[in-house]
């Protein structure tokens, strides 16, 4: 698929000096959009911006197509066109996707018991759990109690054998919990065992491929030269914890298991060639911001439906299917669609939670450190944010939310 651009100019700014670099913002931005071109330079100039992307398309047609900064402080190598990075959990739009591609084709029911092509995932109660409540986040296995080996997110097998044993924190399908990392696994082996191809080249195959995006779930080793390291975000001293934070304390819970029983690949290994080559459908994409939105724009009118999804299930991605005042995972009112993050809107709440701020027809999903991609039919809006600098929160910070707020103020 390929996207026209809206008599978009080319923009190139320099902004400042960072040791013996000059930090510059290129690409192009339509003059109608130009306050997303000032929100992204901003963020350089006063929010600590290191190196990131952002992309908007509208009707079809690209308005918004910038980068900038620095790809790798270690170098001095400069962001540029075709530099790519880690984008945690908005890789879970991609993988949502992949069900859903199977669905439309038949052959995948999401609301058939999972145990019908993964027998073993029945054991403990979980006989009567869907594909469709793996992604709502209500199947009951945010996390898991047995202790895990340090490179246990690098090794499929060994978490799926986990998850077919593992007894649900609650019946699945009757309440909310985020899955930060088990989501991926599940949904990649229903893949496996439905299509007989992983996670990543399915993907790679069926969507990212027919696209032209420059996305992977797995990277090949070909791409690596392009890859932007990833600045993991070290929390503020003297910051008041959030509810999330404070039970990540209690040994055994939720949040203590997922903070602290995920190996070391969020520490470490996103930075390794092993790492970025991990078939981690939670957490693992690598893509800039032009593949985020290429593939929310792709759902979207104009594109024809490319992937053959077809309008009704399309127009379902919005459709609260997971809403709760108190996320068992997050502590935090939560609404998700059937894969995808939907409005969230939680300012002003007791004990600040955070939010996505997004249209109210509007689908996606944020990443750790706040990268984010989505989709909003009501403005035929597709966004795409990446960053090299992760920040603050659990949603999405204030650097990705000024230029979705730029975005929105711009149509």
């Amino acid at each position: 698929m390929t996207m026209a651009h809206a008599a978009a100019e080319p923009y190139r700014r320099a902004l400042a000096m960072v040791g013996d670099s000059e930090i510059r913002v290129d690409g192009i931005c339509h003059p109608r959009f130009t306050a997303v071109a000032d929100a992204f330079a901003c963020n350089f100039t006063t929010h600590n911006e290191a190196g990131a992307s952002v992309s908007v398309v509208q009707d079809g047609r690209v308005v918004v197509d910038l980068w900038g900064g620095i790809a790798d402080p270690a170098t001095g190598r400069a962001w540029d066109r075709d530099t790519v990075v880690v984008v945690f959990s908005a890789t879970k739009g991609a993988t949502a996707l992949c069900l859903h591609l199977l669905a439309a084709r038949g052959r995948l029911d999401l609301d058939a018991p999972i145990a019908d092509v993964w027998p073993d995932f029945a054991a403990h109660g979980k006989g009567r759990a869907t594909a469709r409540m793996i992604l709502d986040h209500s199947i009951g296995l945010p996390v898991i109690r047995a202790r895990l080996k340090v490179d246990c997110l690098t090794d499929p097998d060994y978490m799926v054998a986990h998850l077919a044993d593992e007894t649900p924190f609650w019946e699945p399908g009757t309440r909310t919990g985020y899955h930060p990392l088990t989501m991926g696994f599940l949904a990649g082996e229903l893949i496996r065992r439905v299509d007989g191809r992983d996670l990543g080249d399915f993907f790679a195959d069926e969507i990212a491929r027919p696209l032209g995006l420059d996305f992977w779930i797995g990277l090949p080793e070909a791409r690596e030269p392009r890859v932007a390291p990833v600045i993991v975000h070290r929390p503020v001293r003297d910051v008041p914890p959030s509810p999330f934070l404070m039970a990540a304390r209690e040994a055994g819970s939720i949040q203590n298991l997922f903070v602290f029983n995920h190996g070391d690949w969020a520490a470490r290994g996103v930075n390794t060639r092993a790492g970025r080559a991990a078939v981690i459908g939670a957490a693992s994409g690598v893509t800039n911001a032009r593949g985020l939105a290429g593939m929310y724009a792709a759902l979207l009118a104009p594109a024809g439906d490319p992937l053959g999804l077809g309008g009704d299930r399309i127009a379902r991605f919005a459709d609260p299917m997971g809403a709760t005042q108190m996320d068992a995972t997050l502590l935090q009112p939560t609404c998700f669609g059937p894969g995808f993050m939907l409005r969230m809107d939680n300012r002003g709440r007791p004990g600040n939670p955070d939010s996505l701020i997004i249209g109210r027809s509007a689908f996606g999903h944020v990443g750790a450190g706040g990268s984010v991609g989505f989709a909003d039919p009501d403005h035929g809006l597709a966004f795409g944010y990446a960053m090299t600098r992760m920040g603050p929160g659990l949603l999405l910070n204030p650097r990705g939310q000024s230029l979705v707020d730029a975005a929105y103020r711009c149509l």
